[in-house]
């Protein structure tokens, strides 16, 4: 018995040795079907290339414009007039200082159709050595395509402010899903919308994308930013009354959220001006707070958007009350701080050259409720006012040329 037993146990090990390892190379006839690679992973979407030129450069074709070059400024426009116009404490103010979506769209129709052509402000004067062997400001001559007119266009306060958020106005700009700057806000009803149709800036960047021979040279606008809001809907801004390391990793986080939105601005031909970091008075003579906001709008927006040598003057307030006939210590300061072309609000796009300081002063015109009720005349070189301003929707107030 025992060796039965033995020969049972010698065979069972026998056939245990001779099974294949489930460790061993399998016949080819088991090998599985070659796998496939796996597809290479898809590349960002890039955005579409944008060419900025220079209106100062001679070429064929294009004839030299010696004359006034127009100016227009507005502020954001306002995309939903039913909370705009709703009967509060707000309605009037929106009602004299802006204009809506649709009328906004109107007047670019228009001017295109008049033969303007946008140029950028930077283009329009340069710094130079004048005889004396000091800087000066020169207006340099441009070369448009023949018919044409110059036009530069500037925005005021696009820094959302949270009134506006209430009114009817975008919260914010974004970049889309199609990598173009679009605005998002929240509609009547309370849902989220991102659009190229409901903010100023995107609504000229589709209108020139349609009419290419409206920016011949690439040119979009001027933003004059505030700071004490933040800047394009982003709360990048400090508050010296309460401050910890919460609300300042916040604020970083907006800094940082802003950066692509100011990069995609400059390189589709967009650019930067100071409206002042605290949309402060500049006539009143207070250099101490004169000098503090500068410092923080330069702290605090400039190196966001870069150097720039435009300044808006807030309320169309000139600084020490009169920078025409003098150059007043608040005018000089500002000078110093790099900044050459200073623009108030005016009855004309007029422009005068300081002879004691390498500075510009300008003036420019605004489409708003205001002077679409009352300036037709003034502005039908760009516009009828008539053509414009919805008055169903706006206020019933008074209009001069009913």
């Amino acid at each position: 018995m025992r060796r039965l037993i033995s020969i049972v146990l010698l065979l069972l090990l026998l056939a245990a040795c001779s099974a294949p390892s489930p460790e061993s190379d399998p016949s080819p006839e088991e090998l599985p079907a070659e796998i496939p690679e796996a597809p290479p992973e898809p590349l960002p979407p890039e955005p579409e290339p944008y060419e900025i030129g220079d209106p100062t450069v001679e070429q064929e074709g294009f004839l030299p414009w010696t004359g006034t070059v127009e100016h227009l400024f507005f502020h954001p426009v306002i995309a939903y007039p039913e909370l705009a116009f709703d009967g509060d404490n707000q309605a009037n103010g929106l009602d004299d200082f802006m204009v809506t979506v649709d009328e906004y769209n109107k007047i670019l129709q228009s001017v295109y159709d008049k033969g303007y052509v946008l140029v950028d402000i930077n283009s329009v004067w340069s710094e130079a050595e004048g005889e004396d062997g000091q800087p000066k400001m020169v207006r340099n001559t441009l070369y448009l395509p023949e018919g044409k007119k110059p036009l530069i266009l500037s925005y005021d306060d696009t820094n959302y402010y949270p009134y506006m958020l209430e009114n009817g106005f975008a919260y914010k700009l974004v970049i889309g899903d199609d990598l173009k700057i679009a605005s998002w806000g929240k509609d009547p009803e309370g849902n989220e919308v991102v659009s190229r149709d409901l903010d100023a800036i995107p609504i000229l960047d589709k209108f020139v994308e349609e009419h290419p021979d409206f920016s011949p040279f690439g040119a979009k606008g001027c933003l004059s930013l505030t700071g004490y809001e933040g800047i394009l809907g982003y709360r990048t801004q400090t508050d010296t009354q309460a401050w910890d390391d919460a609300k300042e990793a916040v604020r970083q986080k907006e800094r940082e959220a802003v950066k692509p939105i100011v990069e995609e601005l400059r390189r589709t031909g967009w650019t930067f001006g100071s409206h002042t970091w605290g949309h402060i008075r500049l006539g009143d003579g207070n250099m101490d707070r004169i000098e503090a906001d500068t410092q923080r709008w330069l702290d605090e927006v400039g190196s966001l958007v870069g150097e720039t040598t435009i300044l808006f003057y807030p309320h169309g307030e000139r600084p020490d009350g009169n920078d025409w006939t003098k150059t007043g210590p608040a005018f000089q300061y500002l000078q110093s701080q790099g900044f050459r072309v200073f623009c108030s609000v005016g009855v004309e796009s007029f422009s005068f050259i300081k002879k004691d300081i390498s500075a510009v002063i300008c003036d420019r015109l605004h489409p708003d409720g205001t002077t679409l009720r009352h300036s037709r005349d003034r502005y039908l070189q760009f516009y009828d006012a008539k053509d414009i301003i919805d008055l169903e929707l706006r206020p019933q107030r008074e209009v001069s040329w009913a």
